[in-house]
């Protein structure tokens, strides 16, 4: 199942340049913005940069970005992908103020503790699936997320 991956036209690269710039300076983890028929989100750290037609039918002129999104699903084959079991908040420490969980580098046992998702008010404790080195953490703490985004990699 190939998808053909199209470039962004040089106008959308501008405008995903000209946001990025915007969180860096606001200090915001994720903005999202829809112009011409086209929205587009942009989250910082988040692996999540796309633009797609806001409607069923794309504007003329209207190229979706997704070569942010093929990088998204490259991780999430990954065989060391932990990805999120449900939607909700993601946090990386037990409460504000404590330590993380873990860090990039730290090796972990299976059925430890990776993060915590927080949904409907419940606080869902995520294990490793597999005893291992944490290679990449995807996502800020505090990040909304959804089901099946990779959220870190153990190999």
């Amino acid at each position: 199942m190939a998808k053909d991956i199209k470039e962004p036209a040089v106008g959308e690269q501008v405008l995903i340049r000209e946001l990025a710039q915007l969180l860096v300076e606001t200090g915001l983890t994720e903005i999202e913005i829809e112009k011409s028929g086209l929205k587009v989100r942009v989250a910082r750290n988040a692996h999540i940069t796309a633009a797609m037609p806001a409607m069923m039918a794309a504007p003329a002129g209207a190229t979706p970005v997704a070569v942010a999104a093929a990088a998204v699903e490259d991780i999430a084959s990954h065989p060391g992908a932990v990805k999120s079991p449900m939607v909700g908040t993601a946090y990386r420490a037990p409460e504000p103020g404590a330590a993380n969980f873990v860090e990039i580098g730290a090796r972990v046992s299976q059925g430890q503790t990776l993060l915590i998702i927080e949904a409907m008010k419940t606080m869902n404790h995520i294990p490793a699936p597999k005893a291992g080195t944490v290679t990449q953490i995807l996502f800020e703490n505090g990040q909304p997320v959804e089901f099946g985004e990779p959220l870190m990699v153990v190999e």
